[in-house]
């Protein structure tokens, strides 16, 4: 039903906003001194175990993501459906600009008022379809702001390890030298 799927919706919020407040905290961890005390192979494979989950969460995400706005689509299209039964017949960009609006009365306004069951029901699902899509745009809106801070994250992730990997390469060229010069002598 209607209710279920909002509320399974919020819980995937709820469970989703959970999850990357965990990884942005255990990143940060990362950063402090929590993890001065561990051997740079531990904390490589930390920092390598975090990396996996904050990837495999924007996956998840995104597949979520594509089932909504999937969901949204199936959603217009119903939506146009039921307007051709009432005798309106609408554009695709026409039925954004309807949904853009916020207003389900712009459904019922040009359509010639009938005391038909089917015109009305027709009708009455119409409104409670374009209830649901704006429902689901904001859903999809906060989602979108959910990957653009993982992306974010993941990026300056990214670009730490890179650092580290060069300064510990410059250490190790270093130590190879010092050995090589050693072993000419």
């Amino acid at each position: 039903t209607k209710e279920e799927l909002e509320e399974l919706n919020e819980e995937i919020k709820k469970i989703a906003n959970k999850v990357r407040a965990r990884l942005k905290v255990i990143e940060q961890s990362f950063n402090q001194g929590e993890n001065a005390s561990r051997t740079s192979v531990d904390l490589r494979i930390r920092k390598t175990q975090h990396s996996v989950l904050a990837h495999k969460f924007v996956e998840v995400m995104t597949e979520y993501n594509e089932t909504q706005t999937l969901f949204r689509e199936r959603s217009k299209g119903r939506i146009q459906r039921q307007l051709e039964i009432t005798g309106k017949t609408t554009t695709d960009e026409e039925l954004e600009e309807m949904l853009e609006s916020g207003n389900p009365s712009i459904f019922t306004s040009d359509v010639c008022t009938s005391d038909s069951q089917i015109t009305r029901q027709a009708l009455n699902e119409i409104e409670s379809r374009h209830k649901d899509i704006m429902k689901l745009e904001s859903s999809i809106r906060e989602l979108h702001e959910m990957f653009m801070d993982m992306a974010m994250f993941v990026e300056t992730q990214n670009v730490m390890n890179a650092s580290d990997y060069v300064e510990h390469a410059k250490e190790e060229t270093k130590k190879a030298v010092k050995y090589q010069s050693k072993a000419r002598r």
